[in-house]
Parts: structure tokens; C-alpha cells; sequence
């Protein structure tokens, strides 16, 4: 197949999940025989390359033209509240329009160049899908990772909802990333026939412990003050207040009540800095809660997984939780949050001979720390989850089985 695919983030570009995914799964399609176009951000000076082949993928970044000047005459009310944030707004749709005027103007009329299907990645690319689609009458499929209501628990922008909902209306194939992302969609409007699910995946080559000497591993808890019998428990993520984390700081006295040498670790970056810095000093857990304020590269969180004892979730609100693959695939046990929109809930198994973590209620302090002293008991114990994670990646979240399953997906509306 021939595949046009718009995704705001694309390496080396990447700032959470949704560019780990496109970069990984636009590889596996290449190396399957596809074709593959992507559409992507520039930066604001136009440093990156506007047309390049990466690893087999024709990438375009088209230059950033400025129109804050003229936004505000034409904007409605809800993105005005957005204050700064009217910029991203206004360089996204230069993104998308410029994009879509490449693609079908250069690549398809000029170019002679043919497609089947055009792919758009949530509401940041949604515009550019829904203006190709219009255009060309391409079949269209529109992937939703997560949406605005459950980003922002409810109290996020009209417009961006409206922009999903009118999205996923006119796509003819809507791919989601978990059944819960999949109801919480039926539930918003979006049409049910149309609703798919593909899981996200892991590349359980790069993510084995295997590959992780003991000497880094000493190096990095070392770097955090954490004693060869300490325990480790590793947060990785935004720093934002779906994610959890300032419950899991609360869960911390609870836990060092049965585990008294446990330790927390940190990594991310967000909004809720500052607030998860200060919660720390106020509860008196500066000696057991560390932090690194960065979004490290790939090899670091690798090393991260490989280092801690556990990996703690807690999140509200989490349409798939790539994160937990990670750490399942490194063989560490994993503390998820369950309640509302969670795909981890499907991902983690948490009881039987294949349990591999724990549920938990992420708004629960003490039921936070229920999960990671029970995963923690005994090291046997923590070892078969462990284990139990890995057999679980390799069986049903691998990209190159995932890319398949998308793969068959799109082969349905390109034959239609």
C-alpha cells in the first residue's frame, strides 16, 4: 500500500508517545513493503530538513509561516482563552493547510504520484486528513490516541472536541488504541461502525534487560542515592494532572510503612513541576522522592526500566499507556491505574498464572500502595511478574504485529 500519513510528531521531533508510535510504526510498515509519505512539523526557523528520506520514509516539514497578526480576527472565543497558546493553535493550521496543499497540488498533481490511503493522527493533523479527503475523495482513516474531554478531565476546548467529533464523522475508518478509548468515543458521538482498535506496541529487542550492563545500572541508582538494597520505583511520563503523580507522592508514607527502604523516582516533564516539588517538601518525602525534570532520550529511559524494581502508573485518564509495555518488556512488575478511560487496564493482567501487575484505584492514595507492596512481598514474586510482562509483550504487543493488524485495517476502506 501507499500510505500518506499526517502526525504532528515525527523524530526527530518527539515529545511523548504519539512520536515513539508514528516513528515506529511508519519503520514496520516500511520494512513490510509499503510506501510510506509522512507529514510533519517544521520547527519555527525551518532548521529541519522540508523533504528528506528517513530510514526509508519520505518525511515533509513544511516552513512555518507566522500568522498571529490575522488569527485573532478570525478565531472564535475558546481559542482566545487559550492565551500563548493561540500561537500552537495558528502554527498548526499552517501545518496542516500547508501540508495538504503539498501533498495534493505537488505530490498528487504535479507529481502523478497515487496514494490509497490518507492517515491522520488526532486533532493535530485532523485538519490536513479531513482537507485531502475532501479534495481527492482518498479513503481516510483518523487515529485517535486520546481525546480532548479525557485529556483535560472534562474542562478542555470546544473547538478541539468539535474538530475530533467532525473528524472521526468524516473519516471512513476510525482507529483507536484500546476498547475503553473505543467506548469513551461511541459515548462522545463518534459513529460506532466506524470504530476500530489497534493497540500500540514495543520493540522488544531495543527494551530487553538483556541488553543493560550491571555497571549502568549501579551508575544511574547511584545518581539518584539509591543503595543496592533499596528498592526502586519508577514514574516515566508527563508531569500533567491525569498522570497521577502527585497521588503516588501520597501513596509514599503508606509504602514506607511496610517497605521502609523504597524509593521514588521521577521522570518528566509538565506543568505540575513546581506543585509535585512542593507536595514533596510539605509531606517531609524529600529523602525518599527524586526527581529529573528532563525528557531524556530513549537510551536513558531504557536504562531507567532496567534500573527500578517496579514501575508505577497511576493514572485517571490513559487511552493506551505505552510506558507499561516498556516496562513489561524490561521484566519489571507494573502498578496501573484502572478506573475510567484505561487502556492499561486491558494491557496489564493482574491476577491468574499469567499476572504480570496490579489494578489499582489511581484517586486512592492507600490503594496505590497496596499494589506496589503486594508486587514487591518477595523478590520471587516480583521476579514472575515480571517475567509474566515480558511473555505478554512478546506474544501480543510487538510493532511488527501491530503494524499488521493496522496494515489490514486500512485494506479495508482502500478496497472499498
Amino acid at each position: 500500500m501507499k500510505l500518506a500519513v499526517f502526525i504532528y510528531e515525527f523524530p526527530p521531533k518527539i515529545v511523548g508517545g504519539l512520536g515513539t508510535y508514528g516513528a515506529e510504526i511508519t519503520r514496520r510498515f516500511v520494512l513490510n513493503d509499503h510506501d510510506v509519505t509522512v507529514f510533519t512539523m517544521n520547527d519555527d526557523v525551518g532548521s529541519m530538513p522540508v523533504r528528506e528520506i528517513w530510514r526509508g520514509i519520505e518525511v515533509h516539514r513544511p516552513l512555518h509561516i507566522d500568522i498571529s497578526d490575522s488569527l485573532p480576527d478570525v478565531i472564535s472565543e475558546d481559542i482566545k482563552k487559550w492565551g500563548r497558546g493561540q500561537r500552537l493553535f495558528g502554527k498548526l493550521m499552517v501545518y496542516n493547510y500547508l501540508s495538504a496543499a503539498k501533498l495534493i497540488n505537488d505530490l498528487i498533481r504535479q507529481e502523478g504520484m497515487r496514494y490509497d490511503v490518507v492517515v491522520a493522527h488526532d486533532w493535530l493533523s485532523a485538519m490536513g486528513g479531513t482537507t485531502v479527503k475532501r479534495e481527492t475523495g482518498l479513503p481516510f482513516a483518523f487515529h485517535v490516541h486520546s481525546t480532548e474531554k479525557g485529556r483535560t478531565m472534562g474542562t478542555g476546548s470546544g473547538v478541539v472536541s468539535n474538530i475530533e467529533l467532525r473528524t472521526g464523522k468524516m473519516a471512513d475508518l476510525v482507529v483507536t488504541v484500546s476498547y475503553a478509548m473505543k467506548d469513551e468515543l461511541i459515548g462522545l458521538g463518534f459513529p460506532r461502525e466506524k470504530i476500530q482498535v489497534s493497540y500500540n506496541g514495543v520493540d522488544p529487542e531495543k527494551y530487553n534487560p538483556a541488553n543493560v550492563s550491571k555497571e549502568d545500572i549501579e551508575r544511574l541508582r547511584a545518581k539518584y542515592g539509591i543503595k543496592p538494597d533499596d528498592y526502586m520505583l519508577l514514574f516515566i511520563g508527563r508531569l500533567v494532572g491525569v498522570k497521577g503523580v502527585d497521588k503516588l507522592i501520597l501513596a509514599m508514607p503508606h509504602i514506607l510503612a511496610k517497605i521502609p527502604q523504597a524509593k521514588l523516582v521521577i521522570v518528566g516533564v509538565g506543568d505540575l513541576q513546581e506543585y509535585l516539588t512542593n507536595l514533596t517538601a510539605m509531606t517531609k518525602m524529600g529523602e525518599y522522592v527524586k526527581f529529573c525534570f528532563d525528557f531524556i532520550p530513549e537510551e536513558e529511559r531504557i536504562l531507567h526500566y532496567a534500573s527500578c524494581d517496579i514501575a508505577v502508573f497511576p493514572s485517571f485518564y490513559e487511552p493506551f499507556g505505552i510506558v507499561a509495555l516498556e516496562a513489561m518488556s524490561m521484566e519489571k512488575p507494573v502498578v496501573v491505574g484502572a478506573s475510567g478511560v484505561s487502556g492499561m487496564r486491558e494491557i496489564v493482567i493482574c491476577c491468574g498464572p499469567e499476572q504480570c501487575g496490579y489494578h489499582i484505584d489511581p484517586f486512592n492514595p492507600s490503594d496505590i500502595a497496596w499494589g506496589v507492596t503486594s508486587a514487591l512481598e518477595t523478590n520471587n514474586w516480583a521476579t514472575k511478574l515480571g517475567k509474566n510482562g515480558r511473555k505478554r509483550v512478546l506474544a501480543e504487543f510487538t510493532w511488527s504485529k501491530i503494524a499488521q493488524k493496522t496494515i489490514e485495517l486500512y485494506q479495508t476502506i482502500a478496497k472499498r
